[in-house]
C-alpha cells in the first residue's frame, strides 16, 4: 500500500509513518499545498497514493480545502471518491463540526490523535486496504 501521510507536526508525522510502516511505503507532505502536489504528480505518473491520511490544522492550506482539491483532482481525473483514493483525516480535532464537514467533503474515515495502531488498522480492513493474516482454516487462534 503506498500513503501519502500530510501532517505539520513533526512529532504527530513519525509516530504515523511508524505506524504506517508496517502496511507498506509512505511519503509525507508537510501542509495541504504540498499534499495537493503530490497526490497529482503520483496520479499524473500513474501509480496513485492508495491512501491519504490528512491532518486538518495545517498551514498554508488546511486539511479540508486539501480534501476538496484532492477530490477535485480525482474528478478531473475521471475517478469517482468512491472508487478513488481512500482518504483518512488524522486530527485532534473531535467535534461534531469537523467531522461533519470531512465526510461532507468525501473523507473515507476520521481518526481522532493520539491514532491508536488497532484502531487504525480496524480503520483500514474496514476500507479494503488491509486484511489481517487468517490462522489455519478450521483452527480457532487462542492467545493468552
Amino acid at each position: 500500500m503506498k500513503t501519502l501521510i500530510v501532517e505539520d507536526d513533526f512529532t504527530s508525522r513519525i509516530l504515523l509513518q511508524q505506524l504506517m510502516a508496517a502496511y507498506g511505503e509512505s511519503h509525507v507532505a508537510v501542509n495541504g499545498a504540498e499534499a495537493v502536489q503530490a497526490f497529482a504528480a503520483a496520479q499524473k505518473a500513474g501509480a496513485p497514493y492508495d491512501l491519504v491520511c490528512l491532518d486538518i490544522m495545517m498551514p498554508e492550506m488546511d486539511g479540508q480545502e486539501a480534501l476538496q482539491a484532492l477530490r477535485q483532482g480525482e474528478e478531473a481525473a475521471g475517478v469517482r471518491s468512491t472508487r478513488g483514493t481512500k482518504i483518512i483525516m488524522t486530527t485532534a480535532l473531535d467535534d461534531p463540526h469537523s467531522i461533519i464537514n470531512a465526510f461532507y467533503g468525501l473523507c473515507d474515515g476520521y481518526l481522532v490523535k493520539p491514532i491508536d495502531s488497532e484502531r487504525l488498522a480496524q480503520m483500514l480492513e474496514q476500507l479494503g486496504l488491509f486484511k489481517p493474516p487468517a490462522g489455519p482454516a478450521g483452527v480457532d487462534l487462542i492467545l493468552p
